[in-house]
């Protein structure tokens, strides 16, 4: 399947159809630095006669994993953004992501299936201090969001996906006359499958986009029924609290739940609470313990400091046990905080 690039559709100010975006893709390819090489890659495979694009993880929550996605699922995902948003044809987009996940190759599909104006730059904290217009449309990450605070007016719609946002992030939205919303997907649906708002109104549920069905399974588990997006239904490893037919809750991850005494406690939930006390990042994990099995345990980035006054509104066994200090964090390539190689360099220091 070769896709048809929208007629409308412009990169870095230069409008393009399929030949020009061949044209384009070879020159990244031979030109460009490492990041537009990732870019001249994608653009050749979504332009050669497979029907599947390859993409992989980021590995933030496990090994990393390779996955074909149909171009069909893919065009149908962008369109379901470009609904869900009110984003036509020759919007102003900005593409600040690497192209190496799905969150980056999906704002160009967006782009080329829709026919918005997309400017591609290299992936940085900052994207958007050197722009010089107002986008209609950008998907960023929260690290990048939390970096961009002073420029984040200069894009009318922000999509921030790939993790957590942070309570104290929200209130740092205020009257930055931006609408922001938290996205919730995976690789397997082509990125997100359900949105909810952050600002300038505080959705706490996320709500499915159209054609998407859910439910939970039996060790309450989001499953997700997308046609358009996949093939298969989709048992996600996502606790969730679901409202009516098409609004749910994360409460965590299966295979993070701590059971610490008996009692079984999510991390999510945890560093919600923590969030409003503590600034920079962290993370809560489970330690072996001898005598509770599992303790809580609290991950910290940064110089060592006091931290008792952020437990306040903890519960008993949500309380850190102990408390363990970085000096900077290992992350994935899309900016998540990478879990498993920080606790490996932390313990393995510890021994």
């Amino acid at each position: 399947m070769i896709p048809t690039v929208h007629p409308n559709f412009r990169l870095n100010g230069h409008s393009l159809n399929n030949e020009g975006v061949a044209i384009v893709a070879y020159s990244y390819i031979k030109e460009g630095e490492e990041w537009e090489k990732q870019v001249g890659d994608f653009l050749l495979s979504w332009l050669d006669n497979y029907d599947v694009v390859t993409v992989r993880t980021s590995g933030s929550t496990g090994v990393p994993k390779e996955y074909k996605l149909l171009k069909q699922h893919m065009i149908n995902s962008a369109e379901m953004t470009g609904k869900r948003f009110n984003i036509g044809e020759e919007k102003e987009a900005l593409c600040c992501l690497p192209l190496s996940y799905i969150a980056g190759k999906m704002m160009l599909v967006r782009a080329m299936t829709l026919g918005w104006h997309l400017d591609l730059v290299e992936p940085s904290t900052t994207p958007l201090k050197k722009a010089e217009k107002r986008y209609d449309f950008t998907a960023m990450s929260p690290l990048q969001v939390s970096k961009s605070l002073d420029d984040i007016h200069k894009t009318r719609k922000v999509i921030i996906g790939g993790g957590a946002v942070s309570k104290s992030l929200i209130e740092k939205l205020d009257r930055k006359h931006t609408k922001a919303y938290h996205t919730y997907g995976m690789t397997e649906t082509c990125s997100h499958i359900a949105v909810r708002q952050l600002y300038p109104r505080y959705d706490q549920y996320y709500t499915v986009l159209e054609d998407i069905d859910i439910e939970k399974d039996e060790q309450g588990k989001l499953v997700v029924h997308a046609p358009k997006l996949s093939n298969t239904t989709l048992i996600t490893n996502d606790l969730v609290e679901l409202v009516g037919d098409n609004q749910f809750k994360v409460l965590g991850r299966i295979d993070d739940v701590i059971n610490t005494g008996s009692v079984k406690v999510h991390p999510t939930q945890i560093e919600e609470k923590l969030s409003k006390y503590l600034s920079g990042s962290f993370f809560i994990s489970g330690q072996v313990d001898e005598e509770l099995g599992q303790k809580v345990i609290l991950v910290v980035e940064g110089e060592q400091r006091e931290l008792k006054d952020a437990f306040i509104k903890l519960d008993k066994f949500e309380k850190p046990k102990e408390v363990f200090f970085i000096d900077q964090f290992d992350t994935t390539h899309t900016g998540k905080i990478d879990k498993r190689s920080n606790l490996e360099k932390l313990f393995s220091k510890n021994r």
